[in-house]
């Protein structure tokens, strides 16, 4: 049986500090910050991970393979 295809973050939302407060899915579902971590923790998101940070928070970003074009915040906005 062939395992689902996971989603990926096509674009994202910025606040007004820059900081990413949404995300689009490749299957077009918009999630908040909090929704795309809980999702991203549970494995459902491709080509991303969490870190805690060092107010102890947990944070989303872009799996590391040297390629800067698909960080996060150079994803486009929606």
């Amino acid at each position: 049986m062939a395992l689902p295809t996971r989603e990926t973050f096509i674009a994202v939302q910025k606040n007004g500090d820059g900081d990413l407060t949404a995300f689009k899915t490749s299957s077009g579902r918009v999630l908040n910050y909090e929704e795309a971590l809980r999702e991203v923790q549970a494995g459902a998101i491709a080509g991303v991970n969490t870190f805690k940070g060092r107010d102890g928070e947990f944070y989303i970003r872009g799996d590391a393979d040297g390629d800067p074009t698909n960080n996060l915040d150079a994803l486009p906005g929606f």
